[in-house]
This record gives structure tokens, C-alpha cells and sequence, in this order.
């Protein structure tokens, strides 16, 4: 691990799930860390399917003690608001994650121009760039999924596989770190103001606590994910940035495991016996039924090794599940 006391970070989206993590977990165990998260907020705006257009949330940062600035990453006026902190290491966790989206130039500029803006920050600073990818560059092709090959089948995948092949073609040329992971489908606390793109773990616990049965899809015990519970996706972003290599990788436990044993496990840990709706999955046609990522290279080069396993994850995450529930639901 690196020591982060003293270095100056910059933690793009970092009002949004992953990036509220982040800085969080950098602050515990980095008190002399100089942390400045940058976020949009949300504000109102709508995207095209009714969700908002920034899912960052001040609730998510009551704990922290850095710097916040408010900002959009498409706009340079923004982006200079960064201007003379001289970062070492920038984590970019911002971005337009809804799969559902249909503004292609939206969702383009916000994914992949803003990142080439960011990457001119990182390369004046010269500071170790680690950036957000995503699973869904490998759309509906077979697992295991393995970063080479791909084939995403809506606009969110497209953008983040531009950003890889920019982010290789620019590290290839700039004396810098640039470092992707493919984020597959993570869990855990601060994920609540996500709205409806909030991981179904945290959507079927609250179905179970507000006293109605779980819904999923029919045949939900052959849907299979890689479930990656948050606090190994953080471990990821440090394992990365301490790398000093450039290059992209999927993050992920290896292991799937289906929507119907999240319910089971969440049953059991909230004690409650109560039958399953099942309904029709509408979304056939485009719907992922198995993602495995292959995460042997990460291992390898990054030492990543992910510690906590389906029924690990979400134990851990009750405290939190809890706590939402009695605060916003209940």
C-alpha cells in the first residue's frame, strides 16, 4: 500500500456512491491526506428517462473534512476551479452511469470528452490518473469476461470503452500512470440516493423491510452476476494507484451468484419468512443473464484480491441497509 498522508487527491463524483467510499476511507486511515472531491450535485435536472441528471448527494459526505468543489467535469470553467492544487493522485469516479439513457451526446461528452480534460489535469500535475470503467463494455458476451474483448449494446458501455482506448492511446504518451477498472456490479453503503440504479441488494432489503414480499425476475436462480461488495472496489482504486502501471482491469470477485440468493441471504439475516414474487422480465431481449469477470490479471498486476463474499458483503452492509430504511423509507 502507498501512504497517502500528505499528497494531495482529487476524487472526481466524489458525492456519488463509490466516490463517497473513497474519500471516506482515504480520510480514516490517511488524516494528513489533502482530499478535494469534486461533484456536480444534483440540482433538479432530468435525464431523457426521468432519472436525475447528478445522483451525487450531500448525505454522503457528512463525515468528511476535506475540500468539496461544485462543479461539472464537461465544463472547463468548472474544471478550473482546480486550478493550483498540484494533485498527485486523481480518482474519477464522475460520470453518467444510468445503462437506460438514450441522450448519446450527453452521455459522450460527460464520459468521454470530460475525461480527456481531466487526463490534461492529471498530465500538468503529473499525477497518477485511476478512472472508472465498466462491465458493460462486454455487453451480452459469454463470461468469462476478459478485458481485450468486447461488445458493449448501449451508449453507457460504448463511452466507457472509448475511455479505455483513450485512456491507453494518452498513456502511451503522457509520463504518467493511467490506470482503469472495470467496475462489475457493486454493493454496499451510499448507494441509496442512486434511486432506481441502486444495486438489488439494497433494493430487495428495502421490498423485505417495508413488509412486501422480494420481487425479482422469473428464473432468477439461473441470472448470475459477479456481485463486488464496495469496500473491494476501494481497495482496488488504491492497489491501482500505487501500481505505477498503466492499463486496464476488471474488478470484480470471479465468483457469481444469483439475484435469488441475494434475497435468500438478506431473508435470513433479517429473519423474515415471506414468499417471493416473481414476475416477467421485460428487458429479455438486452438483458445480461450470466457476467464473470476474469480477474486473474488484476490479481497479478495490481495484487488485487477481493475479501468479501456474497453473504460477507451484505452482513456487512446491514448496518447501513438499517439505517436508510429508518431515515428515508420507514
Amino acid at each position: 500500500m502507498i501512504d497517502l498522508n500528505g499528497k494531495r487527491i482529487l476524487i472526481t463524483g466524489g458525492a456519488g456512491f463509490i466516490g463517497s467510499n473513497l474519500a471516506l476511507w482515504i480520510q480514516e486511515r490517511y488524516p494528513q491526506a489533502h482530499i478535494v472531491v469534486f461533484d456536480r450535485f444534483r440540482d433538479g435536472g432530468k435525464l431523457d428517462n426521468g432519472m436525475p441528471v447528478s445522483l451525487g448527494h450531500f448525505k454522503n459526505l457528512r463525515d468528511f473534512r476535506g475540500i468539496v468543489v461544485t462543479g461539472d467535469i464537461r465544463f472547463q470553467e468548472d474544471l478550473a476551479k482546480l486550478e493550483g492544487y498540484n494533485f498527485d493522485y486523481i480518482f474519477h469516479q464522475a460520470a453518467l452511469s444510468d445503462t437506460t439513457v438514450g441522450d448519446q451526446k450527453l452521455t459522450m461528452e460527460t464520459n468521454v470528452e470530460a475525461f480527456k480534460a481531466l487526463l490534461d489535469l492529471a498530465d500538468r500535475d503529473k499525477a497518477v490518473m485511476v478512472y472508472a470503467s465498466s462491465a458493460s463494455v462486454y455487453g451480452k458476451l459469454p463470461p468469462p469476461h476478459r478485458v481485450g474483448k468486447e461488445a458493449p449494446t448501449n451508449i453507457y458501455g460504448f463511452s466507457k470503452l472509448m475511455m479505455d482506448q483513450v485512456a491507453m492511446e494518452e498513456a502511451k504518451r503522457r509520463q504518467i500512470p493511467i490506470v482503469g477498472l472495470r467496475y462489475f456490479n457493486v454493493y454496499g453503503p451510499r448507494e441509496y440516493y442512486k434511486g432506481k440504479t441502486a444495486s438489488m441488494v439494497l433494493q430487495f432489503a428495502l421490498q423485505l423491510l417495508r413488509g412486501e414480499p422480494a420481487r425479482l425476475f422469473e428464473g432468477s436462480h439461473r441470472i448470475w452476476r459477479d456481485f463486488v461488495y464496495v469496500d473491494d472496489v476501494v481497495q482496488a482504486n488504491i492497489k491501482a494507484a500505487a501500481s505505477g502501471k498503466s492499463g486496464v482491469y476488471n474488478v470484480a470477485t470471479g465468483v457469481p451468484r444469483t439475484f435469488q440468493e441475494i434475497v435468500d441471504i438478506l431473508k435470513s439475516l433479517l429473519n423474515i419468512q415471506r414468499q417471493d414474487q416473481y414476475i416477467p422480465n421485460p428487458y429479455t431481449k438486452q438483458y445480461q443473464f450470466f457476467t464473470q469477470a476474469d480477474i486473474e490479471q488484476t490479481r497479478k498486476e495490481l495484487g488485487f484480491e477481493p475479501r468479501y463474499t456474497l453473504e460477507e458483503g451484505i452482513k456487512a452492509m446491514l448496518p447501513y441497509i438499517e439505517e436508510v430504511f429508518q431515515e428515508e423509507v420507514a
